[in-house]
């Protein structure tokens, strides 16, 4: 009986961890994996660097994105895609 109250503390430190650590954080990894895998062609996206653009192709993991006026292109891996601000919230 001892050994079962030395143990009740320790397992409680891991569910209240795992509730409030680990299984958020997963959630949110989740939802990013699948906002770069729904990726598609004349999306505008923001990199993990801050910089603004639009995807012009998708192969793989690689992602070529057009930013500024003059169109430049840029050649970027697709997991530097931070966000898709214009995707909708309602979801």
């Amino acid at each position: 009986m001892e050994n079962l109250t030395g143990l009740i503390i320790p397992l409680g430190f891991l569910a209240i961890f795992y509730f409030l650590i680990i299984r958020p954080q997963q959630k949110r990894e989740k939802k990013t994996r699948e906002m770069r895998n729904n990726l598609k062609v004349g999306d505008e996206i923001v990199t993990i660097g801050g910089i603004y653009g639009s995807i012009v192709k998708i192969k793989e993991d690689i992602i070529t994105i057009e930013v500024g006026a003059d169109k430049t292109k840029l050649t970027i891996a697709k997991w530097a895609v931070g966000n898709v601000p214009n995707e909708d919230k309602s979801k």
